[in-house]
């Protein structure tokens, strides 16, 4: 009876291991950068200031990582073009914005809605040309990050366009609370308040970071109780609790290294609106729950009536909608358009999805986890840009991260295969 216990509770650690590798591994590589940080005497990683910039310099990676999940869900394809979309609808914004004075609330509002529906329609037409003229995820998107590239050039006629209005900086660059804007327009110089600014800060943070792990909590349990009620297999109720203890933990410690700073950036905000809202859609919907039957066997979902067409048409036009949003991020903290934006962001969101958990088949993967990714990329490039790393290596340490994660879902399905 005890050694059957006792197997029980090996067998439960490893699977807790397993399926949270990626948070200790995240979790080692930032003590790791700490102390590396700190024996060379460049600061800390752990500085609020820092943790802050963590976040609005890698808010993109994760936006554009919940929309390559999509396309990766359905059979490891990928979506080339995202960056040069990116330029491309960060070039229309600036045009709009900036060049034609479209700088009030409401023409802001305006010129955000052209651009999300300029992307979105990007996106339809790459699902249009692959779920229906069947033309290969690869060549079509490569083909888009020529084509937009050369659009977003064209219409910057090479050239950046800034600055941009504060109005439309604070949709995206402002933080919550934001007490020293009011102030500062009623006092002017704000140095004498500094100390009351600060304690402000901290205390709605605190609220807001309790306010944000009560309804985790809740949110958790409620899904655990339809779990059960539904007959599906959950993990025990000591692992159980322990998850919302630690968890709540880290979101406690993340706000109070807000709460230091400047309280909580707009951008976290909107990019936890979007995994909330992605998680939703993927775990419990039916429409997400088509995307990953198409990555387990294309073939069988077809066959039990699943229309694989228009589930490739969503994936890349959702991605196209979701590249606009990381371009309205991405120029708010440029504070500029330029023809060079987007460089390289579409092997930052497949780093993050593939680094996350997703498989290179398809049919794996999580929103979650390619948060994780996202955020473990960008521990990465601002741990080693701290330390003073060149560029060059940062580039081979990333390569070789992501290529270890893929090589570790190939290996792990060929060991369950083999069983």
């Amino acid at each position: 009876m005890e050694e059957t216990k006792l197997k029980s509770a090996k067998s439960s650690v490893l699977n807790i291991l397993k399926g949270n590798t990626m948070m200790f591994v995240l979790f080692g590589v930032m003590v790791l950068f700490e102390i590396l940080i700190r024996v060379f005497n460049k600061g800390s990683l752990f500085a609020p200031a820092n943790i802050t910039n963590i976040i609005r310099q890698n808010a993109y990676v994760a936006i554009l990582a919940t929309g390559m999940l999509c396309c990766i869900l359905t059979g490891g394809n990928i979506d080339l073009s995202i960056g040069s979309v990116v330029a491309l609808v960060g070039a229309i914004a600036g045009v709009l914005v900036v060049n034609c004075k479209m700088n009030t609330p409401g023409l802001i509002a305006i010129a955000i809605l052209i651009c999300l529906i300029t992307g979105t329609l990007i996106g339809a037409f790459h699902g249009f040309v692959i779920a229906y003229l069947h033309i290969p995820p690869f060549i079509t998107t490569l083909a888009g990050m020529l084509l937009w590239r050369g659009a977003a050039t064209l219409i910057l006629n090479g050239q950046p366009i800034a600055p941009f209005p504060q109005p439309y900086l604070r949709l995206f660059e402002s933080f919550i609370p934001n007490p020293s804007e009011a102030i500062s327009e009623k006092f002017g110089e704000i140095d004498l308040f500094g100390s009351w600014v600060d304690a402000y800060t901290l205390m709605i943070t605190a609220v807001i970071t309790v306010l944000c792990v009560l309804a985790f909590i809740i949110t958790e349990i409620v899904k655990r109780r339809n779990k059960i009620r539904k007959n599906y297999t959950v993990p025990s109720t000591g692992f159980f609790i322990a998850k919302l203890v630690g968890l709540s933990v880290v979101l406690l410690i993340i706000g109070q290294f807000l709460g230091r700073d400047r309280g909580f950036p707009i951008v976290l905000v909107i990019l936890a609106v979007i995994v909330a809202a992605y998680s939703y859609f993927t775990q419990n919907t039916v429409p997400g729950r088509y995307l990953y039957a198409i990555g387990g066997n294309e073939k069988a979902a077809r066959l039990s009536g699943v229309d694989t067409k228009k589930v490739m048409f969503f994936a890349y036009t959702n991605m196209g909608f979701i590249s606009a949003v990381a371009a309205l991020v991405t120029i708010a903290r440029l504070d500029s358009a330029q023809p060079t934006a987007g460089t390289n962001y579409e092997m930052d969101a497949i780093a993050s999805c593939f680094i996350g958990g997703a498989s290179a088949y398809g049919g794996t993967g999580t929103v979650a986890g390619a948060v994780v990714g996202a955020i473990f990329m960008g521990v990465l490039n601002n741990g080693m840009s701290i330390l003073g790393v060149d560029m060059n290596w940062q580039r081979v340490v990333k390569g070789t991260v992501l290529l270890a994660a893929v090589l570790f879902d190939i290996l792990s399905k060929k060991k369950k295969s083999s069983k």
